[in-house]
């Protein structure tokens, strides 16, 4: 009968829980219950988390000109730059030069909010061996890092400044025939459309012919694995462990080659539909790029933010799930400076393995 007696009082205390406006209280004492809310410590050690693992993956993100909108003040933020000058030319005896004109263009983006979270049990969150949330953490970092990769690597490949490797003989390496579409890029066995280094001293010089600002004295591209792999093989290619200063590489930063240095990102365009080549199989696009060709905007309260929530707080009335998940804003990508982004346009050896992305 005690044991009886004992069962029921369990079952007593739990009536004397009552929800009100200001939220739980003791219907006996009326004192405030606990809510077991994620605590700030576990909240900042979760963000530093998410943040760490975003950033590891970011590669197109860490080369774009960045601005800052304050909070209440729209979603679209403009860039400026100002007009060019012609050079002067030679003056007449007591004739007034006719002057230029002196003005800006500018350049706008607009934010958009994405997100996503994910479900975890109260059985898998209790019962596994591995901490979940930390787990789920990581992955929503990951996560997070690919969708900014994309937006950026889809708003680039609209910008019509593109160069195409020559389609070249593999036997001898001389060069077959110069493509003007990607219907024209070969990918047989015996003559490929192929990121040469002729082709990079090329498109260097594309940039030069520009007047392309570099960034700390170089250009900067971001290619496939697959289109590094015919890369590699160059005897002119210089391993990122031989820099003189090692300490200063991009996240992802691989090699050099003709003063533009290589960022590996499995991200990087694999394309399919309008842009497969001439036996219907895979294209890359490698993007090289100088100072600010691009822009990011960092919206004042809309930056990347974990959120986690615990299963007293969203499990339902049984307590059975918790949710971790996140969210930003941004505008994806906004292409400042069209003659400083050349996107160059070639085959790969994986050409025919590889999937779109």
């Amino acid at each position: 009968m005690d044991m009886i007696f004992d069962n029921l009082q369990l079952f007593a205390e739990a009536g004397t829980v009552v929800n009100t406006t200001g939220g739980t209280v003791n219907a006996l004492t009326g004192e405030a219950t606990p809510t077991n809310a994620l605590s700030g410590e576990m909240k900042t050690f979760y963000d530093t988390e998410l943040l760490e693992n975003a950033r590891a993956e970011m590669f197109y993100a860490q080369f774009a000109k960045r601005q800052v909108l304050p909070e209440n003040h729209g979603t679209t933020v403009e860039w400026r730059k100002w007009n060019t000058f012609d050079k002067a030319k030679k003056l007449e005896e007591g004739v007034i030069p006719t002057g230029q004109k002196f003005g800006m263009s500018s350049k706008t983006g607009s934010i958009n909010q994405y997100g996503t979270y994910a479900t975890i049990s109260d059985k898998l969150e209790l019962h596994a061996y591995d901490d979940t949330i930390l787990g789920a953490t990581e992955e929503m970092g990951a996560s997070a890092a690919e969708t900014q990769e994309a937006l950026i690597r889809d708003g680039l490949l609209v910008n019509t400044n593109v160069f195409y490797c020559d389609n070249v003989n593999l036997a001898d390496g001389s060069v077959v025939s110069t493509p003007t579409a990607p219907n024209e890029m070969e990918a047989a066995d015996g003559v490929l459309c192929k990121l040469t280094p002729d082709a990079i001293n090329k498109a260097v010089t594309i940039m030069k012919k520009n007047r392309v600002p570099r960034i700390g004295g170089k250009y900067y591209c971001v290619v496939h694995p697959s289109v590094v792999y015919d890369l590699r093989s160059c005897k002119d290619w210089v391993e990122a462990h031989k820099y003189a200063a090692p300490q200063e590489l991009f996240n992802g930063e691989i090699g050099e080659l003709h003063g533009c240095r290589f960022i590996e990102n499995v991200f990087a365009p694999v394309l399919k539909g309008d842009y497969v080549n001439k036996a219907g199989t895979a294209t890359y696009a490698s993007y090289l790029f100088g100072k600010d060709a691009f822009g990011i905007i960092d919206p004042a309260g809309g930056a990347l933010e974990m959120i986690v929530k615990d299963r007293s707080q969203i499990g339902g009335p049984l307590n059975q799930f918790s949710t971790v998940g996140y969210k930003f804003e941004t505008n994806g990508v906004t292409v400042l400076y069209p003659e400083r982004l050349l996107r160059i346009m070639s085959c790969s050896s994986y050409s025919g393995s590889d999937q779109e992305n």
